[in-house]
Order: C-alpha cells, then structure tokens, then sequence
C-alpha cells in the first residue's frame, strides 16, 4: 500500500511540473478598466490538441441520463441525471456570461477517489450548461460531487459571472467516500487574484456567508485524517490539503506573484523572497492593483516569461543563442546526483489552447460576454473575439480539423504551432515579425469592438435572434481572418529565414533581387554573448590559426 502512494504522490507531482499544469488570472469588476469581470485560463498539457468546444442550448426528457467522460483522457466514468434545460456553451463560457476555469494542485495523493464519477473537466462543462449565475455554478458542482462522488485529484477553479468573481478549491475525500471537501470564496470587486496549480485559499472567514462557502466537513475532515488540529479561526486550507513543497513554490506560486508584481509593485516586492524560498509568509489570496486592468493586459500577462525580474529566464545559456523563453520539458533534470529545475513562466509552450474572458453588466448577456480565445500558446497566438451566444464554431477552430497526431492546413491549433516551432530556436531574430501580425490583428479586433457591439445591440432591439446570428458570423469571420494572416505569416518565415540567415524587408516585403536568382540578405550569425560563452567553453579548440 505504502508503495502505491508513493506512486501515485509521484504522478500526481509529475501531472503539476509537467502535464495538466494551467494558469488563471482573474480581475473585479472594480478593478478593471471597463468594469467588466475578467478570468484567463491556458490549458497546458503536452500532447493535447486544442479546439474550441461547444455545447448547444437544449431541453431533454424526464428521466434523461447524461454519460460522463473523463475530460483528459476521454475515458467512461458512469451517468448522470440530465437537467431538463441546459445553456448554449461555447468553449468554457456560457449563454449568461458565466465562465469557469481551473488549475489542478494535486494535494495529498491519498483523498482520490476513483471510484468517482464527476472529474474535473466535466464539473466545468456540466455546470456551465446548468448554471445562470456564479454562485449557481458553485451549488451545481458541489451537488454533483456529493451526488456522484469526485474522481480528480485537488482543483483550484475561478466561477465569474458579469457581477462577480469566486475562486473554489476543491478535494475528494478517499477510495470510495463520495463527496469532497471545498471551500470558494468570493474575490472583491477591487481587486485582481490568480491560482497556478498550487493551493491558495489559507484562512478564510467562517461567518462571512456573503463572500465564503464550504462544505461543513471542510474542517472536520481534515482534523479526522491528522492534517490540522488547532482552533478553527487557524484553519488553512492550503496547509492541510496542499502542503507546499518547492515545486508547489517555484513552479506554481511564482506565476501567481508574477502577475501580482505586472499590477502591483509593492506585492511583487514583498513577496519576492517568498518566491525564492527565503520566506515562509504566503502571498495573500487577491491584491488591490495599482491602476484599472484591460483585457489587454490581461491578454499580454498571459505572455509573460518573468520577463524584466530575478526569474527572467531569457538571459541565461538555457535560452541559448536566441534568447528563447521557453525549456524543454521536463522542468526538473540532475546533474552529478544533484537536483536541478527550469523556471516554470505563465506562457509555455505546451499549451493546447488558452482564452481571456470578458463579462459585463453593462450590456445584454448575448453582447457582453466575449471570450477572446486563441489556439496553443498564449504568446504565440491571436486572441480572436467568441461571443458567448455564438451557436457555431469557426471551422478552423473545430474538433473534427485534425487530431493529436493528424496535421491539417485547415486546423488553427496546427497552424499556430507550425508557426510557433519555427520561431522558437531563433526566437530573437524571428519574434518581431511575429509580433508586428500578433499586435496588428488584436488592434483591429480591439478597435472594432465598439462598432460592433453597436450594430449588435440595435439587432438585439429589433430582435434578439438577429443579434446572435450577427455576432455568431463576426466570430467566425474573426477566427478564420487570424488564421489566414498566420499562414501568410508562416510563409514569409520561411522564406526570410530560410539556411540560417535572414532576407532583407522593407517597408514589410521581402527585397527582390535587382538582377538574378538570389535574393538580398544578411548573415548575422550568432550574437556577440554567445560566440563569447562559447570560447569560454570551448577554450582554443576554434581559434584560427596561423600557418605561416
């Protein structure tokens, strides 16, 4: 028994370093820039393919069941009862704007339950198709695992509706015990907060029933496996469920405190030598930022690499000639016997999918809710606008356009890896044109926004229908207009780059020869810093030598 624990404590701790490890950040309604609600999420797991899913509205029969299947691995886990009216879903938002999403902490090993029916992903898309409101998610969730028992290891979700903001972090109970231990609590309106697979809810307050939920075993539970046994008021969540260990620290927390430091100096400052292990104070929940967050930002933060701070990993021989901002997996290696690990930044490579949702109060549901999604990573993506009462997928962003292991032309996810791929080793030279074709497609969704939305809301006057049917073509034609200016990008990767050195541009084309076949160009070869390390390395082995 004792070995199987150990096994499973190993997988689960490889499942956060190396596989289903998410990023969430999450900003009020006060805090933001147009008074919009705002979650981010990236799905980060190696081999994944990436599309965007979709659950239409639609009413069942009595005595419906509904089969669930294991949203990581597809496998069978049992049924359910169907709900009689489920919601239009389209990627992880839902008709009224609701929008849930997670980041797996894993905790202690032996609280799963695999005799459970409900995992992770399924909560999220049952609930989303069942849910009006946050807090409606938060009693759907929590009634199914009760019901039917829980079968993923600890989740940290963010719930948001257009009003409000809940983080729930959720664990099961053991080998068959059906039910789970949770506790949500709600981020206020002024502040922003983010979870990255570790557990972050410490104390919270038993008497505030406005602002935290829990299950009444949240406690006891804990006391009657040994985990905690002091007065309530001390209680941490996070201590006794998710004890942290290094990984927990510097591969999970410090994406957290990174985008804490983007938004508010004086935490990042703080709460530094937390992040470095010279310090056992946990940042706190959520923060108040030092100015109103956009969407954008939110979408730039989803890039970040630690980019400017002690943890810039850009700058080190792991980045190599070009400065790349990426490590190959996996994120821990030995050396001599020794230990040694990569820095873990909120945009990698890994990604299969990734969105920023906006949800607003403001407007109808059918036009206030966009989610801004976009295939694979994050930094090398294009967040294309998905309003939330779109009722189909833009083709190249559908399930059916290629798998896993099947390329196609016709796929989003593929073509941005196929982009992505080439830029990497030369991440220096390349990422600017990248860049230039990335910030020029988000400026003309931004900027189109408004007049959009302004068409779309004298649709819904006359007829609510036509709205959506409006706003459902705008998706699709945001989607595929991306998608085809990264192909033309691809295209021109290729060739500029092409045997290592770089064809020149100007004014954003390629230069043509005045006379023959062969294209004016540049060999700029390796950077100085590097050519310098490699001779500290390498000694004498290259030095040119003088035959005479």
């Amino acid at each position: 028994m004792r070995k199987k624990l150990g096994w499973i404590a190993m997988l689960l701790a490889m499942c956060v370093m190396n596989g289903w490890a998410c990023t969430n950040l999450i900003v009020g309604k006060k805090a933001s820039a147009d008074g919009s609600v705002i979650v981010s999420y990236s799905a980060d797991s190696y081999g994944m393919f990436g599309f965007l899913c979709h659950y239409p509205a639609m009413t069942h029969e009595s005595g419906a069941m509904r089969p669930i299947y294991e949203w990581d691995t597809g496998k069978y886990l049992g049924q359910i009862k169907e709900a009689k009216q489920t919601y239009n879903v389209i990627g992880n938002m839902n008709e009224f704007q609701v929008t849930i999403g997670e980041t797996t902490f894993g905790g202690r090993p032996e609280l799963v339950d695999t005799t459970g029916i409900m995992d992770y992903g399924s909560l999220i898309y049952v609930a989303l198709q069942r849910s009006r409101t946050a807090k409606e998610a938060i009693k759907v969730m929590t009634d199914l695992v009760k019901e039917y028992g829980y079968y993923s290891s600890g989740e940290s979700f963010s719930i948001a509706d257009p009003n409000e903001v809940w983080i729930m972090e959720m664990i099961g109970k053991g080998p068959g015990v059906k039910g789970a231990v949770w506790v949500a609590v709600r981020v206020p309106d002024d502040c922003i907060a983010a979870h990255a697979n570790q557990s972050r809810i410490h104390k919270f307050d038993l008497n505030d029933k406005d602002n935290c939920l829990y299950s009444p075993d949240v406690i006891s539970f804990a006391r009657e496996k040994g985990y905690f046994n002091g007065m309530n008021k001390d209680f941490s969540f996070a201590d006794a469920y998710c004890p942290l260990d290094f990984s927990g620290l510097r591969a999970c927390e410090a994406r957290v405190w990174s985008f804490y430091n983007m938004f508010s100096k004086t935490t990042g400052d703080a709460y530094l030598p937390y992040i470095q292990g010279k310090s056992k104070e946990p940042m706190p929940l959520y923060v108040k930022p030092d100015r109103k967050v956009s969407v954008r930002d939110i979408q730039q933060a989803m890039r970040d690499h630690y980019e400017g701070t002690p943890l810039d990993i850009t700058n080190d021989m792991g980045a190599g000639a070009f400065q790349m901002p990426y490590r190959l997996s996996p994120l821990t290696f030995k050396v001599d016997g020794q230990e040694y690990f990569n820095e873990r930044p909120i945009s990698t490579q890994q990604s299969a999918f990734t969105f920023v949702s906006q949800m607003r109060s403001t407007m109808p549901d059918a036009i206030g809710g966009v989610l801004w999604f976009g295939l694979d990573d994050a930094n090398m993506t294009v967040f294309t606008p998905v309003y939330c009462n779109t009722d189909k997928v833009p083709a190249s962003y559908a399930e059916g356009e290629g798998d896993c292991v099947t390329f196609s032309w016709n796929s989003a996810f593929w073509i941005y890896n196929w982009v992505a791929d080439m830029i990497r080793p030369r991440y220096s030279l390349m990422v600017e044109d990248m860049r230039t074709v990335q910030n020029a497609l988000e400026d003309m969704y931004a900027d189109a926004q408004s007049g959009i939305e302004s068409t779309a809301m004298k649709l819904y006057a006359e007829n609510p229908q036509k709205a959506k049917e409006f706003l459902t073509n705008y998706t699709g034609m945001s989607a595929q207009a991306a998608v085809d200016a990264w192909k033309k990008l691809g295209e021109f990767l290729i060739v500029r780059y092409n045997d290592g050195v770089v064809k020149r541009v100007k004014n954003g084309k390629l230069v043509r020869p005045e006379t023959g076949n062969t294209a004016p160009l540049d060999r700029p070869g390796y950077p100085q810093e590097f050519l310098n390390e490699l001779v500290k390395s390498t000694g004498e082995r290259y030095k040119m030598i003088d035959l005479k």
